[in-house]
């Protein structure tokens, strides 16, 4: 049973890490800032991979990949890390990992839809019916009415958070789904964890190709400065894009990728007594019906 289910249990095993990785980027994010940390848990990450990857198979680098291979996982590791990542991190120092983690639960319904059009996976009534209500969740947490100072009468539907966050975090989402959806074309039946490590290595040179265009290289070396910050990143990266990237890409090679990605998609649920006990956020009850709904 458990052989026959290993995708779906990855998938679990996906969302518990990424609770405890959003935690530790939110709070890392808030010292040295969320360019830094996109570039620092990359660069742990890789050697965590690299770690183990030698101690089970002998290989320090991926050097087994096929061409293939190595094309869609690097195309997949700039979406999703570099481009996806980049713009999910920002969302997390504007409107929260709480709020920026509901809003990648549109990640499924992008997956589902992207698999369905460029892996030819099934789509039927009832995914549709389960990318409305993962919509209407969402509305209900970010979505409230304005009212004129002074007066009870609601007026027009407008944002309950900062409109630049949450579309950071949708363009998160849409580059997670992407990357996802790369990763299962190219990754085939290579290992999850080889496989990350190359996602993680063109992750790692897209970000050093933009801090070098931007110039941004002083914000990093001021970023190692900062130990407790870097402390709580090597939590995270543990989590993040050692163990929970690598548990998603052996989801979704072991399940379809729109359940794989639904299961993942519990951490907005997962996180919100860790949003309370470490960062005291005050929840309105429509904001935790909003989530369970999504």
């Amino acid at each position: 049973m458990a052989a026959t289910y290993l995708g779906e249990f990855a998938a679990l095993a996906t969302a518990v890490c990424w609770t405890f990785t959003a935690i530790a980027f939110e709070a890392s994010g808030k010292r040295i800032g969320s360019l830094a940390v996109n570039l620092f848990r990359l660069v742990i990450a890789f050697f965590f991979l690299a770690v183990f990857n030698y101690f089970r198979r002998g290989l320090f680098l991926p050097v087994d990949a096929t061409g293939h291979q190595w094309f869609w996982l690097a195309l997949s590791g700039i979406l999703g890390f570099t481009l996806g990542d980049m713009a999910l991190f920002q969302a997390f120092v504007t409107i929260g990992a709480r709020v920026s983690l509901l809003l990648m639960s549109l990640v499924p319904p992008l997956a589902a839809l992207l698999s369905w059009i460029f892996l030819g996976e099934s789509l039927g009534l009832q995914n549709f019916t389960g990318m409305c209500v993962t919509l209407l969740g969402i509305s209900l947490v970010i979505l409230g009415r304005e009212t004129a100072e002074g007066s009870k009468t609601r007026g027009s539907l407008s944002l309950s958070y900062s409109w630049q966050g949450v579309v950071l975090a949708i363009i998160g989402a849409l580059g997670q789904a992407s990357g996802l959806v790369m990763s299962k074309h190219g990754m085939q039946d290579y290992n999850p964890f080889e496989a990350s490590q190359i996602r993680v290595l063109s992750g790692i040179i897209g970000f050093a190709l933009l801090f070098s265009f931007w110039k941004k290289w002083g914000r990093v070396t001021r970023g190692l400065k900062d130990s407790k910050a870097i402390g709580i990143l090597s939590i995270g990266a543990f989590f993040g894009p050692f163990l929970g990237v690598s548990f998603s890409l052996m989801a979704v090679q072991h399940a379809n990728t729109g359940v794989a990605s639904t299961i993942m998609a519990l951490t907005p649920v997962l996180i919100i007594p860790f949003s309370v006990w470490f960062f005291s956020e005050k929840l309105k009850w429509k904001e935790v019906i909003g989530a369970f709904l999504a």
